[in-house]
């Protein structure tokens, strides 16, 4: 028997009722979508003259959303500011996102201390399928940060009478590991390339510790990594999809592990079809679109993320009535060009295909064009004495694996250059997520 996820039974409290159910959750979502359409055209400059021509008012039913605007990275880059819908007095929370390859202003998200709070209760909720009364729970995020999303999992761990350790993002794997060993049991939340390098790590070095359960965010959690955490630790893991233009909101996996069950009293989903805009039916694969039904400071209506999954149109074994969002595998602009030739491929592709490399710790990715064509450079570090050349042909084989490249390579368009480096004891700290770097020379 798969438990339900605790999202529910947190949900139904916060709305009034004894057990949620569908009707409940999108009566409730189409109240607050209304509020807050009202709220933002009133108080928000940008969504005054953005929201000026909606006609149909207040809205009737969910579906009629999609007559509404859309609103895009661009606009928080470009017109963040104007879309707040209270002072700046009032805000005491500012990220600064950087978007890989795109110019100008990076974006700025400013939340409201009632955002944060809402943040602190989804994270709460997330923990109970984690955390025990009394365990140690390692927090290998950035914590230094008041307000942070390292330090607001402190608080909800906390709240659930766990102990959090503010860890912050590994650096150094002998000292995480030899710190977590200390405790008899412990969870942890983490960056999935540091957390698969600290448990290599361990198992290269013999040093023993014992994760109970384990959650993974920030990046892409790959089947593979889910996989060698439960061979080396024998832990459950866990991904949760958050999303920082959200306040962190977003999704978990429940104990069935497919798919990630969304926050509908926070956020209202959609998936639409990446370039005409067209909502599509449950099932269907297209770009994740979100609203942000109780935001106070910068309410996202139906802001596009660039995220390309489908909704799970299979009711959940867990039982849950929320919906579930397949797992994110690559974005909306992913594409590869390779002279005329494009090339679909994303860090989750070589996730997938190199981390099953027992000795594999770490690896980065670029894609180098010049005069001579395409090369895909990566570097690699590996755990243990190792053959080079044995590991060139297991990095080859698991490369042709992936249809795209086996299909660039036979036909001459790209080349592969791998560099090996035997790991150290030190990592980098980084929280940003991978990509694969472009470099023309």
């Amino acid at each position: 028997m798969i438990p339900r996820i605790p999202y529910d039974t947190w949900m139904a409290g916060r709305l009034g009722l004894e057990k949620l159910t569908r009707a409940d959750l999108e009566a409730h979502q189409l109240e607050r979508l209304n509020r807050t359409l009202v709220r933002a055209k009133a108080l928000s400059p940008f969504y005054s003259r953005h929201l000026a021509n909606i006609t149909r008012f207040p809205l009737q039913s969910l579906e009629e959303v999609a007559d509404l605007p859309f609103t895009t990275p661009q606009d928080v880059r470009e017109r963040g500011l104007s879309m707040l819908c209270v002072g700046q007095g009032e805000i005491s929370r500012v990220v600064t996102l950087s978007t890989s390859g795109t110019t100008g202003e990076p974006k700025q998200l400013q939340f409201t201390g009632d955002d944060q709070d809402l943040t602190l209760g989804i994270f709460q909720s997330s923990m109970e399928q984690v955390a025990r009364s009394g365990e140690a729970c390692f927090v290998l995020l950035p914590c230094s940060t008041s307000g942070g999303v390292g330090d607001l999992l402190c608080t909800a761990i906390r709240k659930l009478g766990a102990r959090p350790t503010a860890h912050g993002a590994i650096a150094n794997l002998k000292e995480t590991a030899l710190c977590m060993a200390e405790e008899e049991s412990c969870t942890l939340v983490g960056i999935p390339a540091q957390v698969l390098a600290l448990a290599r790590y361990c198992k290269a070095k013999g040093i023993d510790v014992h994760v109970r359960s384990a959650l993974l965010c920030t990046d892409y959690v790959s089947r593979a990594v889910a996989s060698t955490l439960y061979d080396i630790w024998n832990c459950p893991v866990f991904e949760y999809y958050g999303m920082t233009e959200a306040c962190y909101a977003g999704g978990m996996e429940c104990a069935a592990h497919d798919g990630c069950h969304m926050h509908e009293t926070d956020l209202l989903v959609e998936i639409v079809d990446p370039e005409s805009g067209r909502v599509l039916p449950d099932g269907e694969e297209g770009e994740v679109v979100i609203t942000s039904l109780l935001r106070r400071g910068m309410p996202l209506i139906r802001y596009r993320t660039g995220d390309i999954s489908r909704i799970l149109p299979e009711p959940c074994p867990c039982g849950s009535v929320l919906i579930r969002l397949e797992k994110i595998r690559r974005r909306k602009h992913c594409l590869l060009f390779l002279g005329e030739r494009e090339l679909s491929l994303s860090m989750a592709d070589l996730d997938e295909a190199l981390i099953p490399l027992p000795w594999l710790g770490k690896f980065g990715a670029e894609l180098v064009q010049d005069g001579q064509g395409a090369t895909l450079e990566l570097s690699l570090g590996y755990f243990g004495n190792r053959d080079l050349s044995a590991m060139q042909e297991e990095v080859h084989a698991a490369l042709c694996s992936i249809s795209e490249i086996y299909k660039a390579l036979d036909a001459a368009v790209l080349r592969v250059r791998v560099a090996f480096e035997a790991m150290g004891e030190t990592i980098s700290p980084s929280a940003a997520k991978r990509t694969i770097r472009v470099v023309t020379r």
